[in-house]
């Protein structure tokens, strides 16, 4: 999985730090910071934290990853509001 945020959609609401505090951080008022790879077992926090953005900013992509390579053989990108 990879987390893309567009950082000028961003408002600094911070509702994804509230629901998935591994993955994005806060830093002062309106600096986010994230994990773009996290790891799999947070995907349905990432999920959810995505899907909580006010604004949409947060772009989920599916990596499928094949003899240990990480190759991207399939993306699957899901916009917030289309509820991935």
């Amino acid at each position: 999985m990879r987390i893309v945020v567009d950082l000028n959609r961003c408002q600094g609401y911070a509702q994804c730090c509230f629901l998935a505090p591994e993955a994005f951080k806060l830093i002062g008022e309106e600096a986010l910071m994230y994990d773009a790879n996290p790891d799999e077992a947070l995907r349905e926090k990432i999920l959810l934290a995505a899907a909580a953005c006010p604004v949409q900013a947060i772009l989920i992509e599916r990596v499928e990853r094949s003899k240990g390579h990480h190759e991207d053989k399939q993306k699957e990108q899901a916009l917030v509001r289309e509820g991935a």
